[in-house]
């Protein structure tokens, strides 16, 4: 395939993710099984070529992006608020699931192909270990799950990405060197984990010291991009696990963002790597599905016979899922009959069940199976339908995942409140704007203009105001507020556009004044009730935007 040919499918393809997976959302279908869905029908049409997801890519370019982009938006309060709970589902039943399911798959498989070891088990145990939180909430609808146990799920799925991958590096390294002893296995394991944690402490203190340095947003986020590899390299180097040191890198830079970044720098972070997991992930659904045809045809000239690739599969799905219940049921009499403080914060039959249902598994599951090795001096045995099994299970675990939405309304979990949390907002900027007020009549001299001053002190007092105000208040004087001014805004931006079209000012003044006005609209929205907003712009607005 031609350079310029190739860069024309990427092109198209992510044009396609972006077409399906707006239609998706707009209609509430789940968008990676409808992107697979797309996948496996253009795998079959004559003009697309072949494609062939190459685990070094997966292993060095997706994987680490994937697991920075999504540390970076885990809540560490919550995580660690809540780490004994995270640690029990991350690492414990991580474990767990990789003995069960490795075990069983080495029975099941061994019964139909020759050479099937014990760590060619536990390498697919390692596959299926790691869930995926983001596809739960999705597939839950937003505000449809128990803020809790959202967090819970959130930071299971992001820890247990590490857990389960050194898990398989482990697996894999006794896969191509079936002569060394576990004694040696447990070294690398050990190595893996000690030397990922430490690479992942060096690195974030030391991206958050050079990044303190860094004014320019430009150069702020350019380096955010080059994080997550700046992590993985050198603790794989070392042995360690790159992508533990990847995790542990993104939690930290998230939670220490607001101490040395510009409230530009955050907000182009936040969108750059919101960008780049929802390509890299959505992406790798569509070229999983383009790939199938290629995997069923591997697993085809296997001698597994068809109804027995089905109950292998029905097999080790039922032991990935009754292990997960399993685990869970008996953490919860831990918490039930453990210690005080675990007896504190106990799960409910309620809450354990949802825990146990919502172990959906999605990217990294699909994207770390094509890491078992095919060649060399001991490849692994029936890798085309340990591929096309992941892709069966991974596809089975979402549409299992569309009832976490109906169960969470069946077993009547408390959900979050849109209004109490726009509440909260208020009362907390409240809270920041008394110590501004404060601020202001301790910095503010004789040589600052009167009018000044008390033009900023009106301002936070109101804003004051409006957060501290009883309920009734609350629904009447910020809504009204925010009504009017979104739509002063609006006229704000008809005028400035005007100006642009007529050429009165440069386009680096225009750029800079429609940037505030996009920051404050975005803030009054988070803060707001959003059906203020206009839906559409004014007619006249529209007709500038589209002259201009």
């Amino acid at each position: 395939m031609q350079f310029l040919e190739a860069i024309a499918w990427v092109v198209g393809g992510l044009l396609l993710v972006v077409t399906v997976t707006g239609l998706s959302r707009k209609v509430g279908w789940s968008a990676p099984l409808v992107l697979v869905a797309v996948g496996v029908g253009a795998s079959f049409l004559p003009f697309v070529p072949d494609v062939e997801l190459k685990p070094d890519v997966v292993l060095f370019i997706v994987l680490p992006a994937l697991l920075f982009a999504a540390a970076l938006q885990t809540p560490y309060l919550e995580v660690r608020a809540r780490g004994d709970s995270i640690l029990l589902l991350s690492v414990g039943l991580v474990l767990f699931s990789v003995l069960v399911v490795g075990l069983v798959t080495t029975w099941l498989l061994g019964t139909a192909v020759a050479g099937v070891t014990l760590a060619v088990g536990l390498a697919f145990g390692a596959i299926l270990a790691p869930t995926d939180a983001v596809s739960v909430n999705a597939l839950a609808g937003t505000g449809r799950m128990p803020r809790r146990l959202a967090a819970l799920l959130e930071g299971e799925g992001l820890l247990n990405d590490a857990t389960a991958l050194v898990s398989l590096n482990t697996a894999i390294a006794a896969i191509r060197a079936p002569e060394d002893g576990f004694g040696n296995v447990f070294w690398d394991f050990g190595r893996a984990v000690i030397g990922g944690i430490a690479l992942g402490i060096v690195v974030a203190w030391a991206v958050v010291r050079v990044r303190r340095k860094l004014k320019a947003p430009v150069l702020d986020t350019s380096l955010s991009l080059a994080t997550p590899y700046v992590a993985y390299i050198p603790a794989a180097a070392i042995g360690g696990s790159g992508f533990l040191a990847v995790v542990l890198t993104g939690i930290w830079l998230g939670y220490r963002a607001p101490s040395f970044q510009s409230a530009e720098s955050r907000i182009a972070e936040r969108i750059n790597w919101r960008t780049v997991n929802f390509v890299l992930e959505n992406g790798v659904f569509l070229l999983i599905g383009l790939q199938l045809k290629g995997i069923v045809e591997m697993a085809a000239r296997t001698t597994i016979a068809f109804w027995q690739g089905v109950l292998i599969i029905a097999g080790i799905y039922v032991a990935m899922v009754l292990a997960r219940f399993a685990w869970v049921f008996a953490a919860t009499l831990l918490y039930r009959f453990g210690p005080e403080r675990l007896r504190e914060r106990r799960w409910d039959w309620k809450t354990a069940f949802l825990i146990s249902f919502a172990g959906v598994r999605g990217v990294v599951t699909l994207a770390a199976v094509f890491l078992l090795p095919l060649d060399g001096a001991h490849p692994t045995p029936a890798v085309g339908f340990l591929q096309l099994a992941a892709f069966v299970i991974v596809v089975l675990s979402l549409l299992q995942g569309l009832a976490v939405g109906p169960l969470v309304s069946l077993l009547r979990l408390p959900l979050p409140n849109p209004e109490q949390d726009r509440m909260q907002i208020r009362t907390l900027i409240a809270e920041a704007q008394t110590a501004a007020i404060q601020r202001l009549e301790n910095e503010a001299t004789e040589d600052d203009p009167e009018e000044l001053v008390a033009s900023l002190r009106r301002s936070a007092e109101y804003r004051v105001m409006i957060g501290t105000t009883d309920e009734q208040g609350l629904i009447s004087q910020p809504d009204a507020y925010a009504r009017l001014r979104l739509l002063m805004l609006d006229s704000e931006r008809t005028a400035v556009l005007g100006a642009q079209r007529e050429g009165r000012y440069e386009d680096s003044v225009i750029d800079a004044v429609l940037g505030d006005f996009d920051s404050i609209e975005t803030a009054m929205k988070r803060s707001y009730r959003r059906d203020h907003a206009p839906v559409k712009p004014p007619l006249k607005l529209a007709r500038l935007r589209r002259e201009g």
